[in-house]
């Protein structure tokens, strides 16, 4: 294992840190304040190859490694969460998800306009009643002469307003004797395709507002046969494979908010007096510091540790479950601080702590919450 950036992850590095800091950064509260980002974001990602991720060059992606995603991830976080949990449903869900499971036809026909955003993409698993227990979904499919009609409704789904595609998870009749998650099937269904209809999530999010979260409806939504994902009786698999990718692209979006309430806290240090010192001088604001960089690095290296673990192409859950937990964990702990350290400057939007804080409390929900991530984590450990 060697944490030496090659000269493609150091490539790939800096032209994300450039975007983040240039372009995303100086519009970041706008973005959070509007409830929404530019079309521009996008296009820019995927002018730059951003979108195309570890997607193979062969269907338009960019062919990097995990490591170098993920490097990405974390600077696209440093700057605002939701443009990274764009990039992250987008690239590490869907795109990774055809490219995993997808036929040859699915592959060529979808992935090239998924890789250069001429078509967006969503991951549509989350229903009212099926938030952590993915296996306890509502959403029908009933199989029919030449394909299936989708019947249900999933929330919370990131990019669903924007996308032109969706994989949607749903069940079709269970086999007599089977476990019910192995009922679940993956659809790659087009967003405008008649009774497919999604709006808006209602209400005002606490973080990542400038994100796209919708309700989608689905009422005898029809299916070519040949927009199985994957498999019939398959999906299950499939979606804890894209969980996998997923959990990763939240893993070094945590870097990235854990690395901005740092970089928040030592320039608010060295800047702010009080009784004749600048506050960076006081033991107590050093503790603050200390601890804060430490369980950075910390994070790092579980991040860095799953993704090299990936690259490898060995079974990784138990790595990336660890990276997701501990980085989740310890970027709340570094914005709370951060809040904390800023006083009253820190509870309002005049500094950008308190949008890390809002937006640091989704990364502890989305691909697992960090109990699940326990659960996982343990199952790993001692055995099913």
């Amino acid at each position: 294992m060697n944490f030496t950036f090659s000269p493609d992850q150091l490539h790939w590095q800096s032209t994300a840190r450039t975007f983040a800091q240039d372009v995303v950064a100086p519009i970041a509260r706008a973005m959070d304040e509007n409830g929404s980002m530019p079309d521009s974001i996008v296009e820019q990602m995927a002018a730059l190859g951003l979108l195309g991720g570890s997607l193979s060059k062969e269907f338009g992606g960019s062919g990097m490694d995990s490591l170098s995603l993920a490097l990405i991830y974390a600077e696209l976080g440093r700057a605002c969460s939701s443009v990274r949990g764009f990039m992250t449903v987008h690239t590490s869900l869907v795109m990774k998800c055809i490219e995993q499971w997808g036929s040859s036809d699915q592959k060529n026909e979808l992935l090239p306009q998924l890789a250069s955003a001429k078509m967006i993409g969503c991951y549509a698993l989350t229903e009212p009643e099926a938030g952590s227990d993915a296996a306890s979904i509502k959403t029908q499919a009933e199989k029919t002469k030449d394909g299936y009609l989708l019947t249900g409704e999933k929330i919370w789904i990131t990019n669903a307003n924007l996308a032109g595609l969706a994989i949607v998870f749903a069940k079709l009749p269970q086999i007599e004797g089977t476990k019910p998650h192995t009922a679940i099937t993956a659809f790659l269904v087009d967003t405008k395709t008649k009774g497919f209809t999604r709006k808006k999530m209602p209400g005002k999010e606490l973080g990542h507002r400038a994100s796209d979260h919708a309700h989608i409806v689905l009422k005898d939504c029809f299916v070519p046969a040949n927009r199985v994902l994957g498999g019939e009786y398959h999906g299950f698999k499939v979606a804890m494979s894209a969980l996998d990718h997923g959990r990763l692209g939240v893993a070094a979006g945590a870097l990235g908010v854990h690395r901005a309430c740092l970089d928040a806290c030592v320039d608010f240090a060295r800047s702010r007096k009080q009784f004749g010192s600048r506050i960076g001088d006081f033991e107590m604001v050093q503790a603050v510091i200390a601890d804060m960089k430490t369980s950075l690095e910390a994070s790092r290296y579980l991040v860095y540790n799953a993704a090299w673990k990936k690259d490898q192409g060995v079974a990784c859950t138990l790595e990336t479950s660890m990276a997701k937990l501990h980085a989740t964990e310890a970027a709340v702990k570094a914005a709370n601080e951060a809040v904390l350290l800023h006083g009253g400057r820190g509870y309002s939007n005049e500094y950008p702590v308190e949008r890390y804080l809002r937006d640091i409390k989704g990364l502890q929900i989305y691909e697992g919450t960090s109990h699940i991530q326990k659960i996982v984590i343990a199952r790993q450990v001692i055995g099913k």
